[in-house]
């Protein structure tokens, strides 16, 4: 990190109001940490726009299963997409119910592609990409 500069905002008093109840919900130390935060956050969306830039995150799919062949389903697209994966935990959400979380890492446009495929695959009740920047 480079040093740090210090510059002037001027903020009309009902927007600060509003993120001043940000920071608290939000437990920052105070107006700087959050500023920073939000910076990051708005750079990794546009960065997160660039279809062959890198990313990591999370796909979370729900799925019942009972269904003998989705499961098998689920398990080709992972093999297909291995060199993503970085990790899995499988959890029994009931008796019918799992949830598959899917760390994943790499091209983004890679990553896109191989979500679609676990998401869109049927028998998948719900499913979600979590995306963001390694660094």
């Amino acid at each position: 990190m480079g040093r740090l500069r210090r510059f002037g905002v001027s903020i009309d008093s009902d927007l600060l109001k509003q993120f001043d109840d940000l920071i608290s919900r939000r437990r920052y130390v105070n107006r700087s940490e959050a500023i920073r935060d939000l910076l990051r956050e708005k750079l990794a969306d546009l960065h997160l726009k660039k279809g062959n830039a890198r990313a990591v995150g999370a796909i979370t799919i729900i799925y019942n299963h009972d269904l003998r062949e989705l499961l098998r389903r689920i398990t080709d697209i992972q093999h297909d997409c291995a060199d993503l994966i970085r990790s899995s935990v499988h959890v029994h959400l009931d008796r019918d119910d799992c949830l598959e979380v899917i760390v994943v890492g790499g091209p983004i446009d890679k990553i896109v592609e191989f979500s679609d495929s676990l998401i869109g695959t049927k028998g998948v009740r719900h499913g979600k990409l979590s995306l963001t920047v390694p660094k």
